[in-house]
């Protein structure tokens, strides 16, 4: 995971002896808005309207973040008029990478061979991080959002007024947001970001402190959800994806590599089921691509598995009855 700097691709780590061993993530910079009308969303700038097949994602089957957003496309049936780049699994010394092998694709807009060469074409004076997932705009040629907690909320709703979307889903409803906001936030940090805060820590504090404050919010999540079927209720949304793509990802990855070992999510019931039955929900189960998600995590981080070896395990089960119809 290098970074760009005015064009200039560096292969440099996260520097956390600043940070006294913490991970910290920086905010994503990209933060304009698809909306219905093209008028200015919450951050950033107005311009982008939503019209079909104006906008192109790039993504990757292993990240959490990413994978938000395949499965807002995906729901809301935007495949037709959204189209879609999927980097290779192995990210390496040039950062994400295009290869058309086992699931990954070639960069379907520009040809390029890496991601960051997307956002140097976007922004060439952008210092930062190159990330997944990026909303493109091929209109005005350039990034519209490279945050995905954003873009989730633009596919959710900017896109209904358009023929074949599915605007009868709202996974963001009026009535909601307070409280769905209320629980994104310690979500977002204890467990979406907790796990890597587990994972990338360099010193033992750093480390402990992260993983108590994951399991402290696995336990909670796991009573709210012995008696609600979804976290707000009998309402599933936005909040429940987010949890998803951190949950599949739990057993085969962050138990082992990134050392979030106290349980699994298989040792929790509420948790599991609730995790299988978004598994189990049309067209999810092919938003999630295992071999990707074990291959990139185990064989690119070469600070935390140096070998690159890919475990064999777990045996996983997502198909398995998840006994949550009685909530």
């Amino acid at each position: 995971m290098g970074m760009l700097v005015e064009g200039n691709w560096k292969d440099v780590w996260y520097d956390t002896g600043k940070t006294e061993g913490k991970f910290v993530r920086k905010d994503s910079q990209f933060r304009n808005w698809v909306t219905a009308d093209g008028s200015p969303g919450p951050t950033g700038d107005g311009g982008y309207e939503a019209e079909p097949n104006r906008y192109h994602l790039y993504v990757s089957y292993a990240c959490p973040w990413a994978h938000r957003t395949l499965i807002f496309r995906r729901l809301k049936n935007l495949e037709g008029m959204i189209g879609l780049s999927i980097v290779d699994y192995h990210m390496g010394r040039n950062g994400w990478e295009f290869r058309d092998r086992e699931g990954g694709t070639a960069d379907a807009l520009h040809g390029f061979d890496t991601l960051w060469q997307v956002y140097a074409k976007a922004r060439p004076s952008y210092v930062g991080r190159v990330t997944v997932p990026v909303l493109w705009d091929k209109e005005t040629g350039t990034i519209v959002s490279n945050e995905s907690s954003e873009i989730i909320r633009m596919f959710n709703s900017a896109f209904d007024h358009l023929d074949g979307v599915r605007a009868d889903l709202d996974f963001y409803p009026e009535h909601l947001r307070g409280e769905i906001d209320a629980i994104n936030d310690p979500i977002y940090d204890h467990v979406n970001n907790g796990v890597y805060k587990c994972g990338f820590a360099t010193s033992q504090e750093a480390y402990e402190e992260a993983y108590d404050a994951l399991f402290g919010m696995l336990d909670q999540l796991e009573d709210r959800l012995t008696m609600r079927r979804y976290l707000s209720g009998k309402d599933l949304t936005e909040a429940d994806w987010r949890l998803f793509t951190t949950l599949v990802r739990f057993d085969p990855v962050y138990v082992g590599h990134f050392k979030c070992n106290r349980k699994r999510i298989a040792d929790y019931p509420a948790l599991s089921g609730y995790m299988r039955e978004l598994y189990q929900m049309p067209g999810i189960a092919d938003t999630v691509n295992l071999t990707h998600i074990k291959r990139h995590y185990y064989g690119s981080h070469e600070s935390v598995n140096p070998t690159g070896i890919v475990p064999k395990g777990p045996d996983l089960d997502y198909d398995a009855p998840h006994g949550r119809d009685h909530l």
